[in-house]
């Protein structure tokens, strides 16, 4: 036995039947991202302002009319039922149920003149705001050949330290209505799955949370793992690796399992149970409040972005086509004002927003004028968003919509537009070339431009 590795070289089935026996629960695509990413090397780009990012995606969108851009003038049709409140940046209100959000504005800007072509499609919104590529009304789930996400490049172009992962979603896989397939937006599409994310899909509210993909099986105490390293260093003397670029992946992949599954950093990051109990209260007793605390403790563990999407469906909170006031009033915007003010606070006060992005993002708006249902229905014409941190100017607005936010009268802004300025503050040009898995050049957003004006 102890000279059978060595006497002849493994056949493929022999080394994946291997990697299965050392990854120890862990998915292939998931190591393999953090691998590769190192592998590749930082990319020559501009000066990064951000080295981190958190994308809230307010999933099936978010009325722009009753949390951002609100008109309290108009007729009562279309202003609805909530009133605006003062906030921390003067002379700008918001939702009066964003009360906590309302004390942090003075760190944020506003864009109130976002727009695009998609109107209809949750799916293809989705993917112009988390891609920047706007395909039109082109619906459907997520395909081989999307553009990839910002997750995705920066794995790829700004490796992350060692045993540490690079690009996790949470707390959902979207999809595109509740028995529909996966949302495209969240993958890496065309560079293949070794950059797709590390899914996080345990609800982290839950007194028993754990990840999955990230913990030893019953019954695998810590020193089985060691003996199976030991297996492997064994083998890496009966390979020749270094000329079986192959191979050195596979072994690479191995001890990449290994050091996740061992690292305390990337351990003690799941560990919510840390955190007093005041500060889980603060961000809310949800899914989705601790899937935002959740990503804090990420990024202070290496992780590069956090991708947290808010509805396990598209149609399942942020798509009020009927009772918007009701939903937003009593579940909604109390939710995300405690987690989205939470997170700007902790990151503020922990010296750590200067570096961190925070964008809040959705597909598109709602109409400005209500339907018979008491709800608003898509609105791609004119919408706002928020973004913080990372080299954004704080306490700014940009753009702004007519008397019934129906169009931008001044700065329109595309999806397309902020993706592209995220990679500027992230340190990579839009215009740089990323590569399929046939080896075929493509730009990472090659139809938009910077908005200088939200750069500090």
């Amino acid at each position: 036995m102890p000279g059978r590795f060595s006497d002849r070289r493994l056949s493929r089935r022999e080394l994946l039947r291997v990697g299965a026996l050392g990854t120890a629960g862990l998915t292939l695509p998931q190591l393999l991202a953090s691998q590769a990413s190192r592998a590749a090397g930082p990319v020559n780009g501009p000066a990064a302002k951000a080295d981190a990012c958190i994308i809230l995606f307010l999933n099936g969108g978010p009325s722009h009319l009753d949390m951002w851009d609100m008109k309290p003038s108009g007729p009562i049709e279309i202003r609805g039922e909530f009133n605006p409140i003062a906030s921390s940046l003067e002379g700008v209100q918001v939702c009066e149920h964003l009360p906590l959000l309302a004390q942090q504005m003075h760190h944020t800007t506003v864009i109130r003149s976002m727009n695009h072509s998609v109107n209809n499609s949750h799916a293809a919104a989705v993917y112009a705001a988390l891609t920047g590529h706007d395909r039109g009304e082109q619906g459907g789930g997520a395909k081989p050949d999307d553009h990839p996400c910002p997750g995705a490049v920066l794995a790829k172009l700004r490796p992350t330290p060692h045993g540490s992962l690079p690009y996790i979603s949470l707390p959902y896989k979207t999809k595109e209505g509740a028995a529909g397939p996966l949302q495209p937006g969240f993958l890496a599409g065309f560079m293949g799955a070794t950059y797709d994310p590390f899914w996080v899909l345990d609800d982290p509210n839950q007194p028993n949370f754990h990840v999955r993909n990230l913990a030893l099986p019953d019954g695998l105490a810590m020193e089985r793992m060691n003996d199976r390293r030991s297996l492997l260093s064994a083998l890496d003397q009966g390979l020749n690796l270094d000329s079986n670029q192959t191979l050195a992946s596979m072994n690479d992949f191995q001890r990449q399992a290994f050091d996740l599954l061992t690292s305390n950093n990337a351990q003690k990051a799941f560990k919510l149970s840390e955190e007093p109990d005041s500060v889980r209260d603060r961000y809310g007793r949800n899914i989705y409040g601790q899937s935002v605390l959740l990503a804090r403790r990420l990024i202070e563990a290496n992780t590069r972005v956090v991708t947290m999407s808010w509805a396990p469906d598209a149609n399942a909170t942020w798509d009020t086509h009927g009772q918007n006031f009701n939903k937003l009033k009593n579940e909604l915007l109390p939710q995300f004002d405690a987690a989205c003010s939470s997170l700007i606070a902790d990151l503020a006060e922990r010296g750590m927003l200067q570096r961190t992005l925070v964008a809040v993002l959705g597909d598109f708006g709602r109409t400005p004028k209500i339907n018979n249902n008491a709800g608003r229905d898509h609105w791609n014409s004119c919408y706002s968003i928020m973004l913080a941190g990372g080299g954004i100017k704080p306490g700014f607005v940009l753009g702004a919509s007519d008397r019934s936010g129906a169009v931008p009268t001044h700065s329109p802004v595309s999806p397309g537009d902020i993706v592209a300025t995220m990679y500027r503050l992230l340190g990579i040009d839009h215009q740089h070339l990323i590569y399929d898995t046939l080896n075929r050049p493509h730009t990472v957003v090659p139809e938009a431009r910077l908005v200088p004006e939200i750069i500090a």
